[in-house]
């Protein structure tokens, strides 16, 4: 316990704890309601009672031609998951106004594939501009690896936030994807920097994975600056190579959860892909772990929960939504 204080009070002061710390919070030997009681108290002390929702379009949809093993979009699996072309631009516009009703306050437009092409670039920095000048919520993209003059070209539409996911530690990696560089994914997150982009930037839990491999992710996102950390958790997909794999129980999702609020204390972290799936009964608890944020309705090719289950369970913690308009957007 004398650790676990020590280390909250440097979480508290705004410090994350280093790596060898950080692995001393994952080990078991400290109480997993110790550790979320701790972690709890940093989100409190950076975010107070808010919690801020995103939300997302599958805005291009399979064909992808990376084969990362837990994917229903690659095209290297037979996952039964239809392809789709880009997403007309008025279509995205209209999902954006319907996630603004439902109190999300960012709006990615998701596409899959390793990297947009000029023509979708830019129409995709068509609906970014009209979304943006609407003002109802604040568009992000995930399109996969961009170059710098991509990045400019969705900063001048009005884009601020660009995701992109590590998914899991350099060294892990090889085990995932065989057809596609980390580095190049960290180069995307550097290009979108420059651009002036902030980045939004995570990965996946429960794909084989070691801690080591977890905090080292971490690490990695932080030296890039990244203003936002989604968590997803594996929910295995049929058809591909992680199909089969057995899901992380709840006490080690929320495990997960609250070392990286010790990690990134005053950084958003979003509960996002397999929440309902692997907290089950406790996904509640995913704000008392120290997430202050998460994904509202569906995601890229599974459905999420009912929009009125997610604000009424808000209301039931006595938290409140957050509007984007503070800091902690």
């Amino acid at each position: 316990m004398a650790s676990l204080n020590q280390f909250l009070e440097k979480a508290l002061d705004g410090e994350g704890v280093s790596r060898g710390q950080a692995l001393v919070l994952a080990d078991n030997g400290i109480d997993i309601y110790d550790l979320m009681h701790a972690a709890n108290r940093v989100r409190e002390r950076f975010f107070g009672s808010k919690v801020l929702f995103c939300s997302i379009i599958n805005a291009k949809s399979g064909r992808c031609l990376n084969d990362c093993a837990f994917c229903a979009q690659s095209s290297h699996y037979d996952t039964g998951v239809e392809e789709t072309g880009l997403v007309d631009s008025e279509d995205a516009v209209t999902a954006s106004r319907n996630a603004a009703r439902s109190g999300a306050v960012n709006f990615g437009l998701v596409m899959s594939g390793v990297g947009p092409e000029a023509g979708d670039t830019r129409r995709i920095a068509e609906a970014v501009r009209t979304i943006h000048d609407e003002g109802n919520i604040q568009p992000c993209a995930s399109l996969g690896e961009i170059d710098g003059e991509k990045a400019r070209l969705l900063y001048d539409a009005g884009l601020r936030r660009y995701h992109h996911n590590l998914e899991t530690s350099e060294r892990f990696y090889p085990n995932i994807c065989s057809t596609y560089d980390y580095r190049k994914k960290v180069d995307t997150l550097r290009a979108a920097t420059r651009a002036g982009l902030e980045i939004c930037c995570g990965g996946i839990f429960g794909l084989g994975e070691t801690w080591e491999d977890r905090v080292d992710m971490a690490m990695t996102i932080r030296g890039l600056g990244a203003s936002s950390v989604p968590i997803n958790f594996l929910r295995p997909v049929e058809g591909t190579p992680l199909g089969s794999r057995p899901v992380l129980g709840p006490l080690k999702a929320l495990r997960i959860i609250s070392v990286y609020r010790f990690i990134f204390p005053t950084t958003t972290i979003k509960v996002c892909g397999g929440r309902e799936y692997v907290l089950r009964d406790l996904q509640s608890w995913m704000f008392h772990a120290g997430a202050n944020g998460a994904m509202l309705g569906n995601y890229l090719t599974t459905a999420g929960r009912e929009v009125d289950e997610d604000l009424q369970m808000v209301r039931d913690l006595g938290l409140e939504l957050d509007n984007g308009k503070g800091p902690a957007a």
